[in-house]
């Protein structure tokens, strides 16, 4: 029993010494080792060891981050004010970067984000951020993954998620809109009625050198509003109506006539 008491203390120092010295990292986290204060490397993933109290690890994981930022207030190119909001995808690529070229590589990222989204936002006209969204996010995120590859990080992608607009903004808007839309109905309606009267033209033409055709539609005319009134009706009939049936009405071939 007392030989146990002697060796419990060295027992438990070497398993404190295993489990501080082992590290098991996922393959998606690397971790970059200190030793004595003096960067070695970026190991894993997998089993790591350590030297406990001389080696120190911090973890780095490579996934893709997602950071949303803030609203910020922006006065566009137009001197109108709005508020723009984005969110911005991006990986670490290089852990040992991440760490010792910037102390905190999600907050610088996330102020450069910031101040970035105003700069480009406000050099722009608010037609332009409302219309051409995808420029506005390839420029941003150029800017981006310009100042940040020093830190090892990637900037992926870019997406401006909302325009808030003043309540003036939206009402003037709304307004245009309503304009343009009743601009292209009146545009739409006088298109139509040029098609008509073309037709219309068009018919007088072949009436004019047709006579009988407005006759055969005086008839028809005649037939169709005896059919929907069941009482009877009077109408007055030209004589020359049906002169288009008389033979000698009819033009004769000049070569008979000789």
């Amino acid at each position: 029993m007392q030989t146990f008491y002697t060796f419990a203390p060295i027992i438990v120092l070497v398993v404190l010494f295993l489990f501080s010295a082992i590290k098991v990292l996922n393959e998606y986290q690397r971790a970059v080792v200190f030793r004595l204060g003096r960067v070695l490397q970026a190991k894993g993933p997998g089993l790591i060891i350590l030297i406990p109290v001389i080696d120190k690890m911090v973890k780095v994981s490579l996934r893709i981050i997602t950071l949303d930022v803030p609203g910020q207030d922006v006065i566009t190119k137009d001197n109108v004010s709005v508020k723009v909001n984005a969110v911005i995808y991006f990986r670490v690529m290089e852990p040992v970067s991440a760490i010792l070229e910037v102390e905190d590589y999600m907050f610088a990222t996330s102020q450069l984000a910031q101040t970035t989204l105003r700069s480009v936002c406000g050099a722009a006209e608010l037609d332009e951020i409302l219309t051409h969204r995808d420029k506005i996010n390839d420029q941003i995120q150029s800017i981006l993954d310009e100042h940040t590859d020093p830190w090892g990080i990637k900037v992926t992608n870019v997406e401006v998620k909302y325009i808030d607009l003043p309540q003036e903004m939206q009402r003037a808007m709304a307004r245009q809109a309503e304009a343009e839309r009743d601009r292209r109905s009146k545009v739409i309606n006088a298109e139509g009625e040029y098609q008509a009267a073309a037709r219309l033209a068009e018919a007088a033409g072949i009436i004019q050198e047709h006579p009988q055709a407005l006759q055969l539609r005086y008839l028809q005319t005649m037939r169709e509003m005896t059919y929907e009134s069941k009482a009877s009706t009077i109408l007055p009939i030209p004589l020359d109506l049906f002169s288009f049936l008389n033979p000698q009405n009819k033009p004769q071939n000049p070569d008979k006539q000789e």
